[in-house]
C-alpha cells in the first residue's frame, strides 16, 4: 500500500504513513489531515466559521454553550447563528420570528459591525503576511494563492494554513475552516466539507471522481429556479454533466451550459484578483410596524439616503443607478432602478430620485422594509457638476457640501434636515 503525506494541525508534525487517520506521533492529537498531494496544492479558500457569533463567545464567555443568534427584533432575519443554534434548524436569512420559535432558548444579539469590521481587519491582515494574492470575498472569507511561498515560509501552503488557522484562535479568538485545492472553485468546496475548524483538501487526480455525485446546486450561480430546470431536463448530479456533450449543454443553455461543462470537470482558470472594486453602496431599514402612508415611508427613505450619501462621500465614489428596494408585510420584494443623466453622490439627488420611484409603488400595501442602493460606481474626480444642473438642483448641491463642511467639523448631528428633525419633533 502507498505511503500517504499526513500533517497534525495541533503541533504541525509531518509524518508518513499508509493510513488516513493515524494520530500524531508527537503529540497524539487526532487533528491530523491525510492527503497524496498534501504538499502540492497551494489555492485557497478561508473561512471564519459563525464569525459575528464567534466574536461574541469570545467576548463573553458565558455564551460558549449557549445557543446564539445574531439579527434584529422579532421584524429583522437572522444574520448569523452559532453552531449550536443551527442544530435546531436556524440559517441566515431565516425570518426572526421563525427563529425564536424554533429555539426560544437562544441569545439573541443586534449586530455590532464596528466591531466585527475591527477583527476582519486583524484577520485580512494576518492573510497578508501569508502572501500577497489575497482576495477578500466578504468580511470573513478570503481567496489565497500561496504558490511560490515554501521558501519564505519554509513549509508547504498546506502547513503554513494550518499555522495561519491556529494563530488566529491563539491572538484573535475565533476559528476558520481552510479550504485547500488547485483552483478557485474546488478551494470553496473544500472549505465547507469540515466546518467548524476544518481543513479539507481535493487534489487534482480525484477531482472528477470527487465531483460526480455532487449535486449541481454546489456550482456557483446554480440557483433554485435554474436546478428545478436542470432537474426537469433530467440533470441532477454533476457526473451526468460531465458525460454530456458540451456542445448541446451550450445549445440548451448558453454561457451557461460552458460554465456548467467546465465546472463539473474541475476546470476553473480565475486568478486571484487583489483589486476590489466596489460595486454598489446600500442600505435598508426594517419597521418596527409596517408602513402602507407615503410621509413616513419618505422620512426613513431620506435617512437612509443620507446614510448611503455619506458613505460614498467617505469612498470618493459617485453613481449612476438608484435602486430602491421594498419588502411588503407578505415578504413580497419589490425593486425599482433608474439611471441617472449624472453620477452623483448628493444625498438629495438620491433621495428625489428614490422618492419618485417610492410614489409609484404606495397605494396601500404596507411595508416592513424600506432600502436604497447606489450602483455603476466610479471615483469622482470633481464635486458634482453643479453648473450643468437645474438652478433649483444647484442651490441644492451647494447647501448639501456646506452641510457636509459643519458636520465634518462638529459631528453628524450638528446639522439635520428639515425633514428629519420635524418628524423627530412629532414622535417626541
Amino acid at each position: 500500500m502507498d505511503q500517504i503525506n499526513h500533517l497534525c494541525r495541533d503541533c504541525f508534525k509531518e509524518f508518513v504513513d499508509i493510513t488516513t487517520g493515524s494520530r500524531c506521533p508527537d503529540c497524539a492529537s487526532t487533528r491530523t489531515i491525510a492527503h497524496e498531494e498534501l504538499h502540492s496544492l497551494s489555492m485557497a479558500h478561508v473561512d471564519c466559521d459563525a464569525f459575528f457569533a464567534s466574536v461574541e463567545k469570545r467576548d463573553n464567555p458565558s455564551l460558549i454553550d449557549k445557543p446564539v443568534i445574531i439579527g434584529g427584533g422579532q421584524r429583522g432575519v437572522v444574520a448569523t447563528c452559532c453552531y449550536i443554534a443551527r442544530m435546531s434548524g436556524i440559517h441566515s436569512a431565516m425570518p426572526m420570528f421563525t427563529a425564536i420559535k424554533k429555539c426560544p432558548e437562544a441569545i439573541i444579539i443586534r449586530p455590532d459591525l464596528k466591531k466585527y469590521s475591527s477583527v476582519s481587519k486583524q484577520i485580512h491582515q494576518l492573510m497578508n503576511t501569508l502572501t500577497p494574492e489575497v482576495e477578500p470575498l466578504s468580511i470573513d472569507e478570503a481567496f489565497l494563492d500561496l504558490s511560490g511561498t515554501t521558501k519564505m515560509h519554509k513549509a508547504s501552503p498546506a502547513k503554513t494554513l494550518a499555522r495561519f488557522a491556529k494563530k488566529i484562535e491563539d491572538e484573535i479568538g475565533v476559528s476558520v475552516s481552510i479550504g485547500l485545492s488547485h483552483n478557485k472553485f474546488l478551494a470553496k468546496i473544500a472549505s465547507d466539507l469540515d466546518k467548524p475548524r476544518g481543513m479539507a483538501l481535493i487534489g487534482k487526480s480525484e477531482t472528477m471522481k470527487f465531483l460526480a455525485p455532487k449535486p449541481i446546486s454546489i456550482i456557483y450561480g446554480v440557483g433554485k429556479i435554474f436546478t428545478k430546470t436542470l432537474k426537469e431536463d433530467g440533470f441532477v448530479n454533476i457526473g451526468q454533466l460531465q458525460n454530456h456533450d458540451q456542445n448541446d449543454l451550450i445549445r440548451r443553455y448558453g454561457d451557461m451550459g460552458a460554465r456548467l461543462s467546465r465546472l463539473s470537470k474541475g476546470e476553473d482558470h480565475r486568478a486571484i484578483s487583489t483589486r476590489q472594486k466596489v460595486k454598489s453602496v446600500s442600505n435598508e431599514t426594517t419597521f418596527g410596524k409596517d408602513i402602507s402612508l407615503i410621509d413616513p415611508l419618505s422620512f426613513h427613505l431620506l435617512g437612509l439616503c443620507e446614510k448611503t450619501s455619506e458613505r460614498m462621500k467617505k469612498q470618493n465614489l459617485v453613481g449612476h443607478t438608484v435602486t430602491l428596494k421594498l419588502k411588503s408585510s407578505t415578504f413580497k420584494s419589490i425593486t425599482r432602478a433608474r439611471h441617472l443623466s449624472l453620477p452623483t453622490q448628493l444625498a438629495h439627488v438620491i433621495y428625489e430620485t428614490a422618492y419618485s420611484l417610492l410614489e409609484k409603488e404606495v397605494h396601500g400595501i404596507k411595508f416592513r422594509l424600506i432600502g436604497i442602493g447606489i450602483s455603476g460606481l466610479e471615483k469622482s474626480t470633481a464635486e458634482d457638476p453643479t453648473d450643468l444642473l437645474e438652478p433649483k438642483f444647484a442651490r441644492n448641491a451647494a447647501v448639501e457640501r456646506a452641510m457636509d463642511k459643519v458636520r465634518d467639523k462638529f459631528g453628524s448631528k450638528a446639522v439635520v434636515r428639515g425633514k428629519i428633525y420635524r418628524q423627530k419633533e412629532t414622535k417626541r
